[in-house]
């Protein structure tokens, strides 16, 4: 599916959709409803589907289905990723009327790395077909990491991208808006809206070593791995505000996306033996997703809290 014309046609689209969706949510902080949210979520979705169903009439069942794993795959761990998302704007005390201003920058530059990391991974992958057993073992190894971890503890005083924009940049301690840099004294100051932007940044390119090995693991082409990628991104801001009220609750999806990496993982080691067909794969994937969120639904011993360790930097005296 690599033609100049589909390429050019999908990122003009995609631009097309981007800007689509700065205007639904406006520019100004506000709080996005519950309602709103849920109903540009689910025109995102469809948008995805239909654009499969396109693909499968373009090109043919096999890529349509490709598209379909790789997009279930991406949208798990999205919103599995989502719990870091709620810890980032926690711990900087981002209210929830200027958070989507935060996940707009987030989400361009995820489009940004993503396409960078692919195209590397493409050239990587063609001039050395043997790299696939490596990104199968470090799957692997990701979903026992996963299975077997005992907390969400997560450490924002250890992203080392964080620590060196402290060190060289001064940071506002007081209620600074919506604004990225303010001006105090006669000098630039950074506020915790940017903070919690590279904060999201240095967390996708974490969530793209994983998500990105297990596209690869289920289709080789670029089209197909990019355009997954970018449709189970491009509705996440309207996605985090419908699950945020209610991701905590998810107990299982951890270990659901867990094993759907493990599964590419194995399915990658053993690709020179054993040929799974897609179908198979896609059976697989959405049946490992769907009990991990029937039976987190079902659970009715409460949410589950992940944890942010340290004070937040922005309210140091």
């Amino acid at each position: 599916m690599a033609s100049r014309g589909l390429w050019i046609g999908f990122a003009a689209g995609l631009l097309l959709l981007i800007v689509v969706d700065l205007i639904a949510f406006g520019r100004k902080p506000r709080t996005i409803s519950l309602r709103r949210a849920a109903a540009w979520s689910a025109l995102w979705i469809s948008v995805s589907l239909a654009f499969d169903l396109w693909i499968w009439y373009y090109a043919g069942a096999r890529p349509a289905i490709e598209f379909l794993s790789g997009y279930l795959v991406e949208k798990s761990l999205s919103v599995d990723n989502l719990f870091v998302f709620i810890l980032i704007f926690r711990y900087f005390s981002i209210e929830p009327a200027r958070q989507h201003r935060v996940l707009v920058w987030g989400i361009f530059g995820a489009l940004t790395l993503r396409g960078l990391l692919i195209a590397a991974g493409v050239v990587f992958i063609n001039a050395f077909s043997w790299s696939l057993y490596i990104l199968g073992a470090f799957l692997v190894y990701v979903a026992l990491h996963l299975l077997f971890r005992k907390s969400k503890t997560v450490h924002m005083e250890a992203n080392p991208v964080l620590r060196w924009l402290g060190k060289i940049v001064p940071t506002a301690q007081d209620d600074t808006g919506a604004s990225f840099f303010v001006q105090r004294g006669g000098r630039w100051l950074v506020t915790p809206m940017l903070l919690a932007v590279v904060a999201i940044e240095s967390a996708d390119v974490l969530f793209a070593l994983d998500s990105i090995p297990a596209v690869f693991g289920i289709t080789r082409d670029p089209f197909i791995v990019f355009s997954s990628n970018a449709c189970a991104i491009l509705g996440l801001r309207a996605l985090y505000f419908v699950v945020a009220k209610w991701i905590t609750h998810l107990r299982y999806l951890d270990t659901g996306v867990s094993l759907v990496l493990l599964f590419i993982g194995l399915k990658m080691l053993a690709a020179h033996w054993v040929d799974i067909p897609s179908e198979i794969s896609l059976a697989v994937i959405a049946c490992l997703l769907g009990v991990a969120t029937v039976a987190s639904l079902l659970d009715k011993r409460g949410a589950v809290e992940p944890d942010a360790k340290s004070a937040n930097p922005g309210k140091k005296a």
